[in-house]
């Protein structure tokens, strides 16, 4: 295969295990993968390092708020974050956090977050990211089963954290804000007998003293992100210093080969959370080369204001946040009258015929980028070079719009936590790869485990089967959960669940879920048998099917209502008909949603657990259709198949 090497050759079902295809691994790894720059051991090397090679560079900058208005990025260097962070680090080794021990991190990213990061890094303890989208009750849960010992939080999260207490204070004994503490703040804290502490004055805490660095080695925890358990609780991955240093040899690897390599005069946005694996990589990338990391105000309507000013080199997304621009820039071009889009359509097509047969990005169309295009790249900045978008797959429809009009590589990669995020990336240049989260990163070993029961074979003339990854960039287990770790840790290889199909190109195709739990397009899981089992508990529903793909952002259903009730209600509400016409009436649809609604509220499911729109059917789910097994559970991908063009015409409905 293009753009793969072969390391291993697969092999056939044997001992109860299923068949498995080729280990394939980047052909930019072909001599071996690339080595860590030597002297880099752990994430503090990286800043370290960079900060005697570039003191003087522009680090983190956030906005200057000037009368209530945003005004230009203030800066701060190399030098002068690395003075915080040791004051940071010495006032948190005052209060006796040693090596090892852990430290909560709750808010939106910010130079405090980053500063807060690094003083962990600098003294070996576990830094451990807070966030609440992971449900009501996670931030306690993370807090006690991590034991953190100390919790940094934004000022507007200080009274998430004081909501943990008491049952948070068996292990937590100091809270730091980012900013002020309030009079009541401070009562409320001391009553549980903890200590709280604004930025300023914990930045003093431990101005006399001196600590010495302890010695950290690769195999270290560096950081323990929580993430949304499937069903349950949220699971803590231990990522090691090691996972993280060697994802950076890789993707700097990458780069360098599609001359593409990050340099000091590189500027990222940094909004995208701090709390998950694919920012804070990205962030510790930019660190290694002393390049610049700007912050957004956290509010996605001022977002594109934040680029404007920033001019990014560099963006990062979600398809959540493409799917908006693509939306913006559809709508401004057919507002733009009958001669602009006129243009704009022949400047596009010409560019992407250009491109499809080979061409790259900016030679494809020069002129169109003058004339047509260069509205589109001033929006974002005017500097965008590099687009990644990862956490959920992007349309093809969108990919190919922004791969024409931002004159920018827009490249879709692929990860998990357990993987320490970049596992896969598209190339640049390469139309081919559309739709796919291309080949593997030059730092692991990638391939397919045939999974016979949803007739996905590793070995077909087709590969197909479950991704399993190999190499150092994976994480060091479950925190506290070695049975969890065992059950997708096997023989060195890491099972994602995902179900993914070999491209000639070399490029990797995501086409299903192992389990039946899938992901939205902001990247959020959703384990649906759990919700059916909530939504289930309605006395007005016989049976319910749920719904969802990672390229809608909510969730839709099938009812199988409950003939009695229905009917019950339709009679005191003056609907008539027989049960199948109540099933068609509106009004007898907002009733049923009504009902799942409430049902949720009681239940405090999350915002994207609840369901947007149901169909409701008056033949409930059965054997004849093969909607159901022998055993009466859901045959979910006919159901799939059974119900396409209503599920199309629910979402077509909600937008």
């Amino acid at each position: 295969m293009k753009n793969l090497i072969e390391a291993e050759k697969g092999r056939e079902a044997a001992d109860g295990r299923p068949s498995v295809g080729s280990t394939y691994r980047s052909a930019f790894a072909k001599d071996g993968f690339p080595p860590p720059v030597p002297g880099l051991d752990c994430c503090w090397d990286v800043f370290r390092m960079s900060v005697e090679r570039f003191p003087d560079n522009r680090m983190l900058g956030r906005r200057e708020i000037v009368d209530g208005k945003p005004g230009k990025y203030v800066w701060m260097t190399y030098k002068e974050v690395y003075d915080i962070v040791t004051k940071v680090g010495a006032s948190t080794r005052s209060l006796g956090v040693e090596q090892g021990g852990r430290c909560g991190i709750y808010g939106s990213n910010s130079p405090e977050w980053v500063i807060s990061m690094e003083a962990c890094n600098a003294h070996g303890i576990h830094c451990v990211p807070l966030y609440d989208t992971l449900g009501a009750g996670a931030v306690e849960f993370i807090l006690c089963h991590a034991e953190v010992q100390i919790a940094f939080a934004e000022e507007k999260k200080i009274g998430e954290v004081l909501k943990t207490l008491p049952s948070s204070s068996k292990f937590l004994k100091t809270i730091v804000s980012f900013g002020k503490v309030t009079p009541e703040q401070r009562d409320e804290v001391e009553k549980s007998g903890l200590a709280i502490y604004s930025w300023d004055e914990f930045l003093l805490l431990g101005s006399n003293q001196k600590y010495d660095l302890p010695v950290k080695k690769k195999t270290d925890i560096c950081t323990i992100m929580y993430t949304s358990g499937t069903t349950g609780d949220p699971k803590g991955v231990m990522i090691s210093n090691d996972s993280i240093v060697t994802l950076i040899a890789g993707v700097d690897r990458l780069l360098y080969c599609v001359n593409e390599q990050l340099h000091e005069d590189d500027v990222y946005l940094s909004y995208l959370p701090l709390a998950h694996i694919f920012d804070r990589v990205i962030e510790e990338m930019f660190i290694f080369h002393g390049a610049s990391i700007g912050f957004w105000r956290g509010d996605v309507k001022l977002l594109v204001d934040d680029i404007g000013e920033l001019k990014p080199t560099i963006f990062c997304a979600v398809p959540r946040v493409l799917d908006r621009i693509y939306s913006g820039l559809q709508a401004k071009i057919s507002a733009g009258g009958f001669l602009k889009s006129t243009l704009f359509n022949i400047a596009y097509k010409y560019k992407f015929y250009n491109m499809m047969k080979g061409s790259k990005h900016e030679e494809a169309a020069t002129i169109a980028d003058k004339i047509v295009f260069k509205k589109v790249k001033d929006g974002l900045g005017g500097r965008v070079r590099l687009i990644l978008s990862g956490a959920a797959p992007l349309a093809i429809h969108v990919e190919e719009f922004l791969r024409v009009v931002t004159c920018a590589h827009v490249l879709q990669g692929y990860g998990l936590t357990e993987t320490c995020a970049g596992t896969f990336v598209s190339l640049p240049n390469d139309l081919s790869m559309l739709g796919t989260v291309g080949p593997p990163v030059p730092n692991v070993d990638v391939r397919l485990e045939s999974v016979p029961e949803m007739n996905y074979d590793a070995l077909s003339e087709v590969p197909r089967g479950e991704i399993c990854v190999r190499g150092n960039t994976l994480f060091s287990g479950y925190y506290k959960r070695e049975d969890l770790t065992k059950e997708v840790m096997i023989d060195g290889w890491f099972h994602t669940g995902d179900i993914g199909e070999w491209q000639p190109d070399g490029s990797m195709k995501i086409i299903d879920r192992k389990k039946n739990i899938f992901k939205l397009s902001q990247g959020e899981y959703v384990a649906v048998e759990n919700l059916e089992n909530v939504y289930g508990l309605v006395p007005d529903v016989d049976s319910i099917w749920i719904y969802g793909n990672s390229f809608e952002s909510f969730l839709v259903a099938i009812v199988n209502p409950n003939k009695q009730a229905l009917e019950h209600w339709a009679e005191v509400n003056g609907v008539s008909g027989d049960f199948s016409a109540i099933c068609e009436n509106p009004k007898a649809k907002e009733y049923i949603l009504g009902e799942l609604t409430k049902a949720a509220k009681e239940k405090k499911l999350k915002g994207f657990e609840f369901i947007k729109a149901i169909h409701m059917d008056p033949e409930p789910f059965d054997m004849d259709r093969d909607l159901l097994t022998p055993t009466y559970k859901k045959k979910r991908p006919q159901l799939l198949k059974y119900y396409q063009g209503v599920i199309d015409s629910l979402y077509k409905s909600v937008k």
